[in-house]
């Protein structure tokens, strides 16, 4: 099984020992992902839907180089920081996937900077 590193240009540099994507065998396994800019930063702070934006935008952009679209998502991990903000998360999702939606399961739970209030991990079957 050869095993290819996937690594869209104008990522940052991972707070741990990740990258953003492998792909192998045609599936591309995104790692968790969160609202950051390119310093690991956290960015719309207290806003769950745009962080939820920017979430998508980066894996999107991530599914795109490993050669596939959104289309090709067939699960997601979700984790949100507060029930409270679920609904505004599954507004936003629900635009990136507006057709045959990918499996699914989402946890409440903490993340690993305070001001992050989601995070996704995808699996795409591409190609």
């Amino acid at each position: 099984m050869a095993k290819t590193v996937i690594i869209p240009e104008g990522t940052g540099k991972p707070l741990a020992p990740y990258v953003p994507a492998t792909k192998a065998d045609n599936i591309v396994y995104v790692s968790g992902t969160l609202a950051f800019d390119e310093n690991n930063n956290v960015v719309h702070v207290s806003d769950a839907a745009a962080q939820t934006r920017h979430v998508l935008t980066t894996i999107q952009k991530v599914i795109e180089t490993a050669g596939g679209t959104m289309d090709d998502v067939t699960f997601n991990s979700i984790f949100v920081k507060d029930w409270a903000d679920y609904a505004a998360v599954n507004t936003v999702y629900a635009e990136f996937f507006p057709n045959d939606k990918p499996a699914r399961f989402c946890i409440q739970c903490g993340l690993v900077k305070p001001d992050a209030l989601v995070e996704i991990a995808s699996i795409a079957h591409v190609g």
